[in-house]
């Protein structure tokens, strides 16, 4: 899968749990300052990122994830890592 395919999939997931405009989605969107997240939606994204991907990803990698750019980058480098 292709950076922008996975940059794709992200953003629909987002505009969805976070009823956000698709269009207003880029690489430096922050969750916890310009999508208001706190723990428990960004534990659920993660979830939910976990399944669209088939890759696990940590708490503790999951805790340096602050914008949409560094959760496609590490997407992008673990992509094929089974749960």
């Amino acid at each position: 899968m292709t950076k922008a395919e996975i940059f794709d999939k992200i953003a629909d997931i987002i505009a969805d749990r976070f009823e956000v405009d698709r269009d207003q989605i880029n690489e430096q969107l922050n969750f916890k300052q310009d999508l208001d997240a706190d723990s428990i939606d960004f534990v659920e994204f993660v979830l939910e990122l976990e399944d669209t991907f088939g890759a696990e990803i940590s708490d503790e990698d999951a805790e340096k994830l602050n914008t949409i750019g560094e959760v496609v980058d590490y997407i992008v480098a673990h992509q094929g890592e089974q749960k």
